[in-house]
């Protein structure tokens, strides 16, 4: 077992992660920038380090400063969380360098799934489904146009080493194939210092569902079920529930054991959720994200396991306590991404929080690491907490979610929460139809 975890990350992750450290009786260590020195992780950890100035770029991105920390604290695990350094391979290579864990996978398998084109190629490999498209990267435009041709309009231009929707044009017809390459092109470089672009057939109006994994380094894996992911607004996840309304126990074990299947012929290790498009009865690999997930807690409600506990137990060597046939799912559960920003327009909406109170009661639970007092700074992500509800079925659930909703303050600043009020009152929210499409068409069809 871990003596000391170095937490390389910040807000409400680095709470969530420092909590299961200590159920772990793990001593913790918080690192931080200058515009995070009252941050509540920074005050629960047993030890803190300042890493640097506020830019991520200069302390949470700065390799050296927290392998700095690790020695001087004495950490000989690094727990990164998601965002930020969680799926830099260079970044375990180098920590594994100075003899120091990381609570993550392999590198090698972080490069494999980070280079969208590579990951596809491999999940097809490995027996998953994926979306008809390029073989590999895009050179030319006539490349382009015989592969757009071939798999047919409307398709969507994706960058390789993509990620929250940047990088990605769809394209109707072939009048603007030219120009989306460019416009791809352009923002994929800027975003990733990498133009590399691959095509893939558009799918109309499909569901964003997601199975979670967990695998030992004893060829031990075993899955949770799945998350619907499908309320985005531009590729962005808002809200998540678990089960997902369409689909159903039939479904579920087949993607699932489909799923562990694959990775157990990767051989890969930790925590991992493979991302699918869901239209037709038929899912189709999109991603895989090789670090824990925003929306872990959903799964934790209806499985009764601490996948952050667990993951840590699994990198220090402990083999999986549970086989798959003990993972039992009861009732519905619930996230809501609470951002510090406009409800109406999503403009950031930084400044001083000055009351915080959040909603208790039966089956709700808050991750945060604000409280009254704190000012949000404007250099981070703007998600400064998440609403988790559990009920027996999704109708209690959503009642207790309205109430929690309307319980939950936020004074000094402007937050999503009265974004939420409103579409979880919608038919087809309400009914579980809505695909990763919707918030930005009822948003339309609003104005």
């Amino acid at each position: 077992m871990f003596e000391k975890i170095l937490i390389a990350n910040r807000g409400e992750i680095a709470v969530r992660i420092l909590r299961a450290c200590k159920d772990l009786g793990i001593q913790t260590v918080a690192v931080y920038s200058t515009a995070d020195k009252d941050a509540m992780h920074v005050k629960l950890a047993d030890e803190s380090v300042c890493i640097g100035p506020p830019q991520s770029k200069d302390s949470y991105l700065n390799i050296p400063s927290i392998i700095s920390a690790c020695e001087i604290s004495g950490a000989d695990a690094v727990h990164p969380g998601y965002g930020f350094l969680s799926e830099n391979a260079s970044f375990v290579e180098k920590l594994n360098a100075h003899n120091i864990s990381f609570i993550g996978p392999k590198s090698d398998h972080i490069k494999t799934m980070g280079d969208k084109i590579l990951a596809k190629k491999t999940a097809e490999k490995y027996g998953l489904p994926v979306i008809p498209g390029s073989d590999g990267e895009i050179k030319n435009l006539q490349e382009a146009i015989e592969t757009s041709e071939k798999i047919g309009y409307p398709v969507i231009i994706k960058a390789s080493a993509g990620g929250g929707g940047r990088g990605m044009v769809v394209v109707q017809n072939a009048n603007e194939l030219e120009a989306s390459i460019k416009k791809a092109k352009s923002e994929a470089d800027k975003s990733f210092d990498n133009d590399t672009i691959y095509i893939e057939k558009y799918l109309q109006n499909p569901k964003h569902i997601e199975i979670q994994i967990i695998g030992d380094n004893f060829g031990n894996m075993i899955h949770l079920g799945e998350r619907d992911c499908s309320m985005q607004r531009r590729n962005q996840k808002l809200l998540e529930e678990t089960p997902s309304k369409v689909i159903n126990e039939k479904i579920r074990k087949y993607i699932g054991d489909l799923t562990v299947k694959a990775l157990c012929k990767i051989g890969y290790t930790g925590v991992g959720t493979i991302e699918y498009l869901y239209e037709n009865d038929k899912f189709y690999f999109m991603e895989m994200n090789t670090r824990l997930q925003v929306e872990h807690p959903v799964t934790e409600e209806i499985t009764n396991f601490d996948l952050v506990k667990e993951q840590i137990l699994v990198a220090s060597n402990h083999k999986l306590l549970k086989k798959q046939s003990d993972i039992k799912f009861f009732g519905h559960s619930i996230e809501c991404r609470i951002n510090a920003e406009d409800p109406k327009s999503f403009v950031p909406s930084p400044g001083k929080i000055e009351n915080f109170h959040t909603p208790g009661g039966p089956g709700v639970r808050v991750d945060s690491g604000c409280y009254s007092g704190i000012t949000i700074p404007p250099f981070y992500d703007s998600m400064i907490a998440k609403l988790i509800v559990f009920g027996d079925s999704r109708d209690s659930c959503l009642a207790r979610l309205e109430r929690a909703l309307d319980e939950f303050v936020v004074e000094g600043i402007k937050t999503t929460i009265p974004f939420y009020l409103e579409i979880i009152k919608e038919k087809e929210f309400l009914d579980g139809t809505y695909d990763i499409h919707w918030v930005e068409n009822q948003m339309k069809d609003k104005k």
